[in-house]
């Protein structure tokens, strides 16, 4: 069966595939011909993953799966949440993390975690589309200062609870084995599976 990622970022993309093995013919945007901004207006990561699935359903009929996440910190009122990707105002990683760093100066609670959502449609033997939500939740802390240099976003500020290293101290295959996109994609793959 084919299945469209709703993405063409080629880190969820390495990763989706290797979880989901040759079960599926994984296709992206660019695959099946989408160059569209899809819409991310809803003000939730929920809601987020859900309207991009939709989007793809709807302009496109294909069985397909969005995903939104973000980092949301306690003592920030969850923030950056749904603008983690541009919490700075662009999509520099390193003054998205700066303006977390800042934000957190004098906080003592750094409390905070990754939240990832995966949407699935698929449709029913009536041809109806049928919705199901995944959710993964990675906790952890904001460390003082970034530490390591693999991984992207927030990983060098972000350590795991019960790890002593952060996301970019880990290897990708260690991160991909406990992260929020790896818990949420494991519940989908299994549904897949039954």
């Amino acid at each position: 069966m084919e299945l469209c990622f709703a993405t063409n970022n080629e880190h969820k993309l390495d990763e989706v595939s290797t979880a989901l093995g040759n079960a599926f013919i994984l296709r992206t945007l660019h695959d099946i011909g989408c160059t569209d901004e899809l819409p991310e207006t809803t003000g939730t990561i929920a809601g987020n993953s859900r309207q991009k699935a939709r989007y793809i359903w709807q302009h496109f009929g294909i069985p397909c799966f969005a995903d939104d996440s973000g980092l949301e910190i306690d003592a920030l009122n969850n923030e950056p949440g749904v603008d983690s990707a541009h919490y700075s105002g662009t999509r520099d990683h390193g003054k998205n993390i700066q303006k977390v760093l800042t934000n957190l100066l004098g906080q003592s609670n750094r409390n905070a975690q990754f939240v990832s959502v995966f949407t699935l449609i698929m449709p029913d033997p009536s041809g109806e589309p049928v919705e199901h939500q995944f959710t993964g939740i990675f906790p952890g802390q904001i460390t003082n200062a970034p530490r390591g240099t693999d991984g992207f976003g927030y990983d060098p500020v972000f350590l795991p609870n019960g790890y002593p290293r952060t996301l970019a101290e880990m290897s990708m295959a260690e991160k991909n084995a406990i992260s929020h996109r790896a818990q949420a994609l494991k519940k989908m793959v299994d549904f897949l599976s039954a």
